[in-house]
C-alpha cells in the first residue's frame, strides 16, 4: 500500500462506481486500492484513486443515510474548487479524452499569457478540472505585463 501524501482532494460524488469508471477513461485514473462499500450497500464509502503519480479518494453522498446535506457539486450548485492536472506533454490529446469520456469544456485549451497551455473542463459530477503545460517560461515581470493585456478586469 502506498503511503498518503500529506495532502490530498477527497471528492463527494452522486455515484461512486460512475465516477471512478469517468475518471479512469477521462484522466487515466488508477485505482489504488479496493473500493470500500457501506454496508449491505452498492454505496462507496472511500476509494482511492491516482493520476500521473497525483492522488485523491471519493466517496458517494450519504446526505439522505445521515440526514445531512447533500455535499455534491450539483446540490451545492457547483465547487469552487478545481483540480490541475499538470502536463509535460500532450496537454491537447490528454484534454481531448476527457471531452470524449464525457467532460464538459469549461474553457477551451489555449495559449496563455503566462506561459502555459491551459484549459478546463467539468466532469459529470460537477467538479472543475484544469488542465495545463508550459510552453513558455517567463519572467515575473513579463507575466504580468502579459496580464495586462490577457487577464480582462472590469472598471
Amino acid at each position: 500500500m502506498n503511503p498518503l501524501p500529506p495532502l490530498l482532494p477527497y471528492l463527494v460524488v452522486s455515484d461512486g462506481a460512475a465516477a471512478i469508471e469517468f475518471y479512469k477513461s477521462a484522466f487515466g485514473a488508477v485505482l489504488d486500492e479496493e473500493v470500500h462499500l457501506a454496508p449491505g450497500t452498492p454505496k462507496i464509502m472511500n476509494a482511492r484513486l491516482s493520476i500521473s503519480g497525483g492522488v485523491f479518494m471519493l466517496c458517494d453522498d450519504f446526505s439522505k443515510e445521515f440526514n445531512t446535506k447533500d455535499l455534491t457539486p450539483q446540490a451545492l450548485g457547483g465547487s469552487p474548487v478545481m483540480l490541475h492536472l499538470s502536463f509535460t506533454e500532450g496537454v491537447d490529446a490528454a484534454f481531448d479524452k476527457a471531452v470524449a469520456a464525457g467532460a464538459t469544456v469549461k474553457m477551451p485549451l489555449a495559449d496563455m499569457f503566462w506561459g502555459d497551455r491551459y484549459g478546463q473542463v467539468e466532469d459529470p459530477f460537477g467538479y472543475t478540472w484544469t488542465m495545463g503545460q508550459k510552453i513558455a517560461v517567463l519572467t515575473t515581470e513579463q507575466i504580468d505585463e502579459a496580464a495586462k493585456t490577457g487577464f480582462k478586469v472590469p472598471e
